[in-house]
């Protein structure tokens, strides 16, 4: 079994910011690419950044110059630095990863709980 746990959420003012962290824990051998994703009230999921094992980044244009991803591959854990935070960015944020339970078996894809994220006066 493997568990995704995210930290980080609650409300923030705007042009605040917030971290979030998601731990990645139990059967894992080795985790590719890790990524957040987020999901407004009515909205479809969409991704907001993911990085690969070796560290490079994606992110989507909404986000690009105010978020921040990054990992700690000791700790099987990934980052989500978010500055600047619009009101638009409200949402619940989970954590996904593409990781390999054993060296010769697939990889599968893994998503954390989600944490809300509240950006408001």
């Amino acid at each position: 079994q493997v568990q995704l746990v995210e930290s980080g959420g609650g409300l923030v003012q705007p042009g605040g910011s917030l971290r979030l962290s998601c731990a990645a824990s139990g059967s894992i051998f080795s985790i590719n690419r890790m990524g957040w994703y987020r999901q407004a009230p009515a909205q479809g999921r969409e991704l907001v950044a993911t990085i690969s094992s070796r560290g490079p980044t994606t992110y989507s244009d909404f986000v690009k110059g105010r978020f921040t991803i990054s990992r700690d591959n000791a700790k099987n854990t990934v980052y989500l630095q978010m500055n600047s935070l619009k009101p638009e960015d409200t949402a619940v944020y989970y954590c996904n990863a593409d990781l390999k339970n054993y060296s010769d078996g697939p990889a599968f894809a893994y998503w954390g709980q989600g944490t809300q994220v509240t950006v408001s006066s």
